[in-house]
């Protein structure tokens, strides 16, 4: 790279001649490909079959857990739309190619942490389209993820200079922007629309630029992604930059308060599964985890550093499920659920008898989290139904006798299509209105509000964890509902530590 090279034109080139225009061809040909509304498999297929390393990699991440939970094999592209889905297959394969060819070369820091946000930025603003128009949506995904091209291609490709400015960054108190135009001549902004331009990607350049203004939803969608993913790297989770962005995407998308919230942090996390397998280098380490949350306990929910390893587990005492107050308004018990969590991240280390595990998942929801009603429901008959194997709260313990519902893979039931999916499934009055019970859920466990959340032993199925607030007809708080996810990977975590041994 020529150290001498200084203003737009010539770092341009200098980036054209690197390795990034091949990576621009397949980008721009997928870009086409979902701007048309008849695009086919094969016209897919020979985009991504022009590269055997990409068609390769498109495989592999088709077949992971995150986009192949039933853990199809998948051999051909054709088959993998079948099984992981059209749009789906594209973005996977706009992903692989913006970061593989990216972070081809032993990547910086800079370009490591920047494209992380742009990625985040980007699944974020795609989950936003979708609210406004399902054929912008992949249009929008890439404009975010492109928003940054310029400097990305030049901490990837920019040689020498790039050290140099790196070096130069380090002071906090220089004005960045300034600094950047005087050592390069130009703008980073200004670099990411002439490559744009030259890429033959005016569309996403025009898209780009109106973001900078938030002109249409498209573009607003755009703005607050990429806003998003920045605050919550620069602060985390809890930072009321992020918290101030509730109001505007609950604007753009139609959604209530707490459910904007809800897709925030789904968003967040879906984008560190995606990175994790669309990308070789650790790229989800750059992003930021919901563990941070802006919770009254959040010191309780550092699951991986809050207890030390110990070669015996001193289990705190766990309350029977038949002397706990069943307290209509119940309230959450920060300290119990800090001494539970701590029980499940040692049991999660150290095995111990299934009895003890499973009573502190029904005290760390019940008492701790405040929950009014818990159970957790096995797979049973091979696999055919889930039934009650722990339950807590008042009017639970019928179901330790006459609870079943019935286990389809296929089905679109709350409890089978959250094992399926592996993630948590709030069904507030929106999903209930949307989604009605089915008569067996409906005698069982009421017509209210709940959340279910997968219980997996490693690989392995074992349940979910069901609750509610049916008994009072208060609605869940997002506090209540990151710990049930934090619970039940706990709980998976233990009970695969037991099956070892």
């Amino acid at each position: 790279m020529n150290n001498k090279t200084h203003g737009l034109r010539p770092w341009i080139d200098e980036l054209n001649e690197a390795e990034l225009p091949a990576m621009a061809v397949v980008v721009h040909d997928l870009l086409r490909l979902s701007q048309s509304t008849t695009a086919s498999v094969r016209q897919l297929a020979e985009v991504l079959l022009r590269d055997a390393s990409l068609t390769s990699k498109v495989l592999r991440v088709s077949n992971s857990v995150y986009c192949n939970p039933g853990r199809e094999v998948v051999r051909t592209i054709s088959r993998a739309v079948v099984v992981v889905g059209f749009d789906q297959v594209r973005m996977i394969g706009l992903s692989v190619s913006l970061l593989d060819g990216l972070l081809k070369d032993s990547p910086r820091e800079q370009l490591q942490s920047l494209l992380a946000r742009s990625f985040h930025g980007a699944v974020q603003a795609r989950n936003l389209a979708q609210h406004i128009s399902q054929q912008q949506k992949e249009e929008v995904f890439i404009a975010t993820l492109l928003l940054n091209l310029g400097e990305l291609a030049f901490w990837s490709h920019g040689g020498k200079p790039a050290d140099e400015l790196a070096g130069a960054l380090v002071d906090a108190q220089v004005d960045r922007e300034k600094l950047v135009k005087r050592m390069l001549g130009t703008g980073f902004d200004q670099l990411t629309l002439g490559l744009l331009k030259s890429w033959n990607m005016g569309e996403i350049g025009q898209l780009v630029q109106a973001s900078q203004i938030a002109r249409g939803p498209a573009a607003m969608a755009v703005a607050l992604g990429a806003e998003l993913a920045d605050a919550v790297a620069a602060d985390g989770w809890a930072s009321p930059a992020v918290q101030a962005l509730i109001e505007p995407v609950g604007s753009l998308t139609g959604l209530p308060p707490e459910e904007a919230w809800r897709q925030m942090l789904s968003s967040g996390e879906e984008a560190v599964r995606i990175a994790g397998t669309c990308a070789n280098s650790d790229l989800k380490a750059w992003i930021p985890r919901t563990d941070d949350l802006p919770l009254d306990l959040s010191d309780l929910l550092q699951m991986e550093h809050a207890a030390p390893a110990a070669a015996t587990v001193p289990v705190v005492p766990v309350v029977p499920v038949e002397q706990i107050d069943h307290a209509p308004l119940l309230q959450p018990d920060l300290e119990l659920l800090k001494l539970s969590l701590q029980n499940l991240r040692l049991m999660a280390r150290t095995p111990v008898d299934v009895d003890s595990a499973l009573s502190s998942v029904m005290q760390a929801l019940h008492r701790g989290a405040g929950f009014e009603r818990v159970m957790l429901a096995v797979l049973a008959d091979r696999q055919s139904c889930f039934k009650a194997r722990k339950v807590a709260g008042k009017g639970s313990q019928g179901w330790l006798e006459g609870f079943s519902l019935p286990h389809d893979p296929a089905s679109m039931a709350a409890f089978s299509r959250a094992l399926k999916q592996r993630r948590m499934r709030y069904i507030g009055p929106a999903e209930l209105a949307e989604e009605p019970l089915s008569e067996a859920h409906r005698a069982q466990l009421g017509e209210g509000a709940f959340a279910v959340a997968p219980v997996l032993a490693g690989e392995h199925p074992v349940g979910v964890l069901y609750v509610d607030m049916q008994l009072s007809g208060r609605q869940a708080s997002d506090t209540q509902l990151s710990v049930l996810g934090k619970v039940a990977e706990l709980a998976g975590l233990a009970l695969r530590r037991l099956s070892q041994g």
